[in-house]
């Protein structure tokens, strides 16, 4: 069995770019939402001439696809995950533009019938409004409010109520609305995640930096220690995992 130090070096070791978990795999689940996100973007993507991936991580979701558009481009703006997509797309003929999550898009109005984007940071609606042409689709597989907040809370405790409902759904429609797009599906799930060893832990909140702000493990070691024996004693640490999907459309001309 490993220990602490083991456990701890090991996760603070390996490699987090891109947005792959297979490293947790026997090591922590996550369920999956019901609506199947992989497959829905596969089913708009065969339909689709001009279609963009906006913060596509390390690319995993846009090389799974089977039929991708004749143009089809991801952006992305964390620096190693911008050389990891680059590195998987690449060959598959997809262009990968480095662009920051707040910086405007860089293309043209209405480029595209179909934008995608699987766990932004943040949505610019009026940026994806802008770059989607008429009867276009925006197709989204966003964070909830408060998820994983189980593991946040026990790092830097209670959060406020104003962070907890920062990723409301009906925000995200309500936003959509103002930039003038139409929501034709909005659906949210409660779903669960475990933990089974610290490693895990340590791993994700390096690999998903907002969760934890300035994460590191001489920072929060004695909470790591506390987390190993909660694990040690339950056999897992379980947080609650929310999820969206939110499809809107821009309105065709008249």
């Amino acid at each position: 069995m490993s220990t602490f130090d083991d456990l701890v070096a090991e996760a603070a070791a390996a490699p987090v770019a891109g947005w792959d978990f297979s490293w947790l795999d026997g090591r922590a689940t996550e369920q999956r939402p019901s609506w199947g996100y992989h497959r829905l973007v596969a089913e708009r993507m065969a339909w689709a001439h001009a279609a963009l991936d906006v913060q596509t991580g390390g690319g995993e979701l846009l090389a799974g696809v089977p039929r991708r558009p004749p143009l089809t481009v991801a952006t992305e703006g964390w620096p190693p995950n911008i050389a990891a997509a680059t590195r998987l797309l690449h060959p598959l003929g997809t262009a990968v533009v480095a662009a920051a999550d707040t910086d405007p898009l860089p293309f043209g109005d209405g480029a595209f019938d179909l934008v995608v984007s699987r766990h932004p940071v943040s949505a610019d609606w009026e940026e994806i409004a802008r770059v989607l042409a008429p009867d276009g689709t925006y197709l989204s597989q966003e964070v909830g409010p408060a998820s994983v907040f189980e593991v946040v809370e026990f790092f830097l405790g209670p959060q406020s109520r104003e962070s907890r409902g920062s990723r409301d759904p009906e925000r995200a429609r309500r936003a959509a609305q103002a930039a003038g797009l139409e929501v034709v599906d909005l659906r949210s799930e409660e779903l669960h995640t475990a933990f089974f060893d610290v490693g895990a832990v340590v791993y994700f909140l390096r690999k998903v930096v907002w969760m934890v702000p300035g994460f590191t493990v001489d920072a929060y070691l004695d909470r790591l220690r506390a987390m190993h024996d909660h694990i040690g004693r339950e056999g897992s640490f379980t947080a609650t995992t929310t999820r969206f999907l939110i499809e809107a459309r821009r309105p065709g001309r008249p």
